[in-house]
C-alpha cells in the first residue's frame, strides 16, 4: 500500500530539514554529534531519508469490521406504511503499519536503547512521553490519531535532559519515537472505529510528522 501520510507542504519541510542536516554533515559541524548517537553521519542521514521514503509504504496487518451509517436513509414500504430506517453498511477498515513512521524508527530506537546502557532511564522517559502524548492525541475522522506536530519532539527533548542527561540525544529519539507510537497509536486502537477511514496506519498520518521531527531534534541535541 503506497500513499503519503502528510500534506505536500510538510513533505517539502521534511526534505528541507533533511538536506539542512546533510549540509551540516558535509561541513563537519555534526561529526561529533553523530558519534554520540552511536552512528556514522552517513548512516543516520540514510535512515532519516529512508523514513521519508518509507512513510509512503504501509503494510496491512488486519481488517477491522466497521459499521457505517450514511446520511441518506432508505424508504421502506411495509403493509402500505412508509418508513425511513437507518441504512447501515458493513465495511472493513485496514489496520496497517507504516514503514517510515513505525518500523524504521522502532528498529533504530531499539539499537540506541541498547547502546546507551541506561535501560531504566530510557524506560522512564518512554513512559512519561507516552502518557503526555496519549493525553494530547485525538482521533481525526478520515485522517487518523493526530498529535500536535511539535509537541512530541519538544517534550522528548525536555524529558531526555531531566531523566537521562548523560545521553540526551538517543534518549530524546527513543522517547519521542516509542512514546508517540505508544501514546498516540497503540493506546488508541480502541478508537479506530471513530476515524471513518478506509485505512488506519500505525506511525502514519497524524503521528509521522512528530516522529520525523524527533529524529531531527535528536541530532541537534547531540
Amino acid at each position: 500500500m503506497f500513499y503519503p501520510p502528510f500534506l505536500i507542504f510538510f513533505l517539502f519541510v521534511c526534505v528541507f530539514l533533511l538536506f539542512l542536516v546533510f549540509s551540516l554533515i558535509k561541513i563537519g559541524i555534526f561529526a561529533l554529534a553523530f558519534e554520540n548517537l552511536g552512528l556514522s553521519p552517513g548512516a543516520l542521514f540514510s535512515l532519516l531519508f529512508l523514513c521519508i521514503v518509507g512513510s509512503m509504504i504501509n503494510i496491512p496487518i488486519r481488517r477491522i469490521p466497521v459499521s457505517h451509517q450514511p446520511e441518506e436513509w432508505e424508504v421502506v414500504s411495509f403493509f402500505g406504511m412508509r418508513f425511513r430506517p437507518p441504512r447501515w453498511q458493513q465495511r472493513d477498515m485496514i489496520l496497517a503499519v507504516n514503514v517510515g513512521g513505525a518500523i524504521i524508527p522502532t528498529l533504530l530506537s531499539i539499537y540506541l536503547w541498547r547502546q546507551t546502557g541506561t535501560p531504566i532511564r530510557m524506560l522512564i522517559a518512554v513512559v512519561i512521553e507516552s502518557f503526555i502524548v496519549y493525553k494530547l492525541a485525538r482521533p481525526v475522522p478520515g485522517v487518523g490519531i493526530a498529535t500536535p506536530m511539535f509537541v512530541p519532539p519538544l517534550v522528548a527533548a525536555l524529558v531526555a535532559y531531566v531523566v537521562n542527561s548523560q545521553w540526551p540525544a538517543p534518549t530524546a529519539y527513543v522517547a519521542g519515537t516509542l512514546g508517540t507510537l505508544i501514546g498516540a497509536d497503540l493506546l488508541n486502537l480502541g478508537k479506530l472505529k471513530q476515524l471513518n477511514a478506509p485505512v488506519a496506519s500505525i506511525g502514519g498520518a497524524g503521528t509521522f510528522d512528530g516522529i520525523f521531527l524527533t529524529g531531527i531534534i535528536a541530532v541537534l541535541l547531540s
